[in-house]
């Protein structure tokens, strides 16, 4: 019997994890919708029951944990971890040194490189955990909607796994992603259009072939996988958390996932409270820093240097939000000209080759450098090459 439901973020419903599965159920069947360039709704969450596992979980125990190996901890992933061996789930292992410590703007401040995962970016968590669940349930083809880097990721890892991937990307994926898409044996689909128009094909294509779909947010593991780095940075800091966290966001899973992930340590009773989450986006693709301040949403295409923020409808908009505010938090955009000249600075200070929109976070520190802060660099640089010229 499986340890967990899934459980509508917006209606509260909740639903048992079998048939969930089994018939590819994506979002709330009460309330849920993916209308075109809009936010998705009735988006669906992975609960677990807290109060048996602070019984059964010791906090001590899960500090001594190596990071970067998810499969760990298994009571809180919705996997059976018994069917894969050890060495399977090995290439799935991320780098043991992830958090670093550095003097930026007068302040120390820590950072959680993600730039040297197995296909370098922060996506290869939630594509991990969804590879491993295609194959739980015999499923041998996925699809998915990027900007590039859960494309690559979602190449990369079926390459590991020896799965089969189809990736929508926009006609304006940088080069740089697109090669690396097509070098893991993936099959590419440019849809002329942008982002969110790969994101609706995507999902069409899907119902009418019968793949499993890894689209963010639509796929409530995607949202489960991207916890991992909030256990990650508890075990590294030793449960000594930053105040402050700055956060790339785009379709705003990142940021949902880090909150869920933070949120199940204090359910457990190992933290007191939250790190504050600052979701930084560009000025072309503001939508959640827009949509928190009118409470409305708005389409606007998108159209940002920092493409692996791009987002004119961000999918898991309203959990991004809640993040936001729940955590105490706030939203911010930055300009692409200071995004741009953040990675040029960012990265002679650190050695650390980030993307831009990696960068975007650092250009948001530099207008508001607190202290206790921590920013997450989500992708690497070698990723948009152009960008560093």
């Amino acid at each position: 019997m499986e340890n967990y439901v899934y459980k509508c973020s917006e209606c509260g419903s909740t639903y048992e994890a079998g048939n969930t599965e089994l018939k590819f159920v994506y979002l709330c069947p009460v309330c849920g919708s993916a209308g075109k360039n809009e936010p998705l709704h009735g988006v669906l969450t992975v609960e677990y029951d807290y109060e048996t596992l602070k019984r059964k979980l010791k906090r001590e125990d899960f500090l001594n944990l190596q990071t970067g190996k998810f499969w760990l901890y298994p009571e809180l992933w919705p996997l059976d971890f018994s069917r894969f061996h050890e060495s399977l789930l090995e290439r799935l292992a991320l780098p043991q040194n992830q958090l670093l410590e550095f003097g930026l703007n007068g302040k120390t401040v820590l950072v959680q490189d993600e730039t040297r995962n197995p296909t370098l970016s922060y996506k290869d968590r939630a594509t991990s955990l969804v590879a491993l669940k295609a194959m739980e349930l015999g499923i041998t083809e996925i699809a998915a909607a990027s900007t590039g880097n859960a494309g690559s990721s979602l190449a990369g890892i079926c390459a590991r796994l020896g799965l089969k991937s189809i990736i929508y990307v926009p006609q304006n994926i940088p080069e740089a992603k697109r090669i690396q898409i097509e070098a893991y044996g993936a099959k590419l689909e440019i849809v002329n259009g942008d982002y969110d128009s790969a994101f609706d094909k995507c999902l069409a294509d899907s119902v009418k072939n019968n793949w499993y779909n890894r689209n963010t947010a639509y796929n409530p593991l995607t949202i489960e996988g991207k916890k991992s780095a909030a256990f990650d940075i508890f075990i590294s800091t030793q449960g000594k958390l930053p105040g402050h966290i700055f956060v790339p966001v785009g379709d705003g899973v990142i940021i949902s996932g880090i909150y869920k992930g933070f949120s199940e340590l204090l359910k457990l009773g190992w933290i007191d409270k939250l790190p504050k989450l600052i979701a930084v986006q560009s000025e072309q693709s503001d939508a959640v820093v827009r949509y928190l301040e009118t409470g409305k949403f708005s389409y606007k295409p998108a159209n940002t240097r920092a493409d692996s923020i791009s987002a004119g409808a961000p999918r898991n908009l309203y959990m991004a939000s809640q993040a936001v505010k729940n955590s105490g938090g706030y939203a911010v955009a930055v300009s692409d000209e200071e995004i741009l000249n953040a990675q040029k600075e960012f990265i002679s200070a650190t050695g650390i080759l980030c993307e831009p929109s990696s960068a975007a976070v650092y250009a948001a520190f530099k207008k508001n450098p607190l202290e206790n802060s921590l920013l997450l660099i989500t992708g690497n640089g070698l990723k948009d090459a152009e960008a560093l010229k």
